[in-house]
């Protein structure tokens, strides 16, 4: 690409990128989970790849913890912990199939896992044990965590967001308008509501209100498509990324395509074309000055030729991100 805003990240994983992460405590911190059993950790001011932790399977999720820790789960079905400055790793406990999704909240000091066996569990990290665990009776796809609100996007299109102080049953549950399976959901930083993609092209936008007066605000729209030979081709949304300053939003899709969206005024800011593979994981770092980018074929298309994986991390300015002024009447 031809875009001197951003640059490749040095050494990415050579097998299926799952998940890109920044560190909410240093802005240039980057963990990159890959199905060639590899977790990378990067300075991605530098482009260096600081540190690369083997594992037995492929890891299909990671996050940041407290006090130098950081945690991931995968197809050898138990959380695991890795503190980066001892290089200590713990197995902190299983599940029945693999983990999916992996988030940490620093308000419980608790570490959430959804998985392929339908259920959602609270483990405390320092003690090595399982606090909870939640029968969903659905495949978790998807899982964000914001202050209090765990949102989960499930197999059966349905979205459970819980209060993680009281897991006992969801604070809502919700049906979607989009009609086909679920990619990936995020939470708003202003606490609002979150942002849903699916493999049919498509991104709803939900509030929590119930009001009608802010229920009438919620919609869903189409998004990366194109038409080749006078026929609309429709590409999954992978990824959504909330910038954390502006609340503007990044979808990223099979079509190789990155684009930002002002979701209050329900127009597009800018569309990034030009990658070499498709948008796999995309994540903005701590204060919103770098896009990290996964372009990587995530198997939507079954076995094909492909491009290399690679990390990119893409230079924020505010233009990039800032939300659409509408002038009054």
């Amino acid at each position: 690409m031809n875009d001197t805003s951003q640059y490749e990240l040095y050494d990415p994983p050579t097998d299926g990128i799952s998940q890109v992460c920044f560190s909410p405590y240093d802005n240039n911190l980057l963990l990159v989970s890959s199905w060639d059993k590899s977790l990378r950790l990067y300075n991605a001011d530098t482009k260096q790849l600081l540190e690369k932790f083997e594992t037995e399977a492929a890891i299909l999720s990671c996050c940041f913890g407290d006090d130098d820790m950081v945690y991931f789960g995968g197809l050898h079905c138990r959380l695991q912990s890795i503190n980066l400055k001892t290089k200590q790793r713990s197995t902190i406990g299983p599940h029945a199939q693999p983990i999916s999704c992996v988030c940490y909240s620093p308000l419980t000091k608790r570490v959430y896992t959804g998985s392929w066996d339908k259920t959602l569990c609270a483990w405390n990290p320092m003690a090595g044990k399982l606090d909870t665990k939640t029968e969903l009776g659905q495949k978790v796809f998807s899982m964000d965590i914001n202050e209090y609100k765990l949102a989960i996007a499930l197999g059966d299109r349905k979205t459970l967001i819980y209060d993680i102080r009281d897991l006992s049953k969801p604070w809502q549950e919700r049906d979607t308008s989009l009609r086909y399976l679920l990619k990936c959901i995020r939470l708003m930083p202003n606490g609002e509501g979150y942002a849903l993609s699916s493999i049919e092209g498509r991104v709803a936008i939900e509030y929590f209100d119930m009001s009608k007066e802010v229920q009438s605000k919620k919609y869903a729209f189409k998004s990366h498509r194109s038409v080749i030979q006078d026929t609309e081709v429709v590409y999954p949304v992978n990824s959504l990324a909330f910038h954390p300053r502006r609340g503007t939003f990044a979808t990223g899709g099979s079509d190789c395509v990155i684009n930002i969206w002002d979701g209050v005024h329900r127009k597009r800011i800018r569309n990034i074309v030009g990658y070499p593979e498709e948008i796999a994981s995309l994540a903005f770092s701590k204060n919103g000055d770098m896009l990290a980018i996964a372009c990587s074929y995530t198997f939507d298309e079954g076995e094909r030729d492909h491009a290399p994986d690679t990390v990119f991390i893409k230079r924020i300015q505010d233009s990039d991100v800032a939300p659409r002024v509408v002038a009054s009447s």
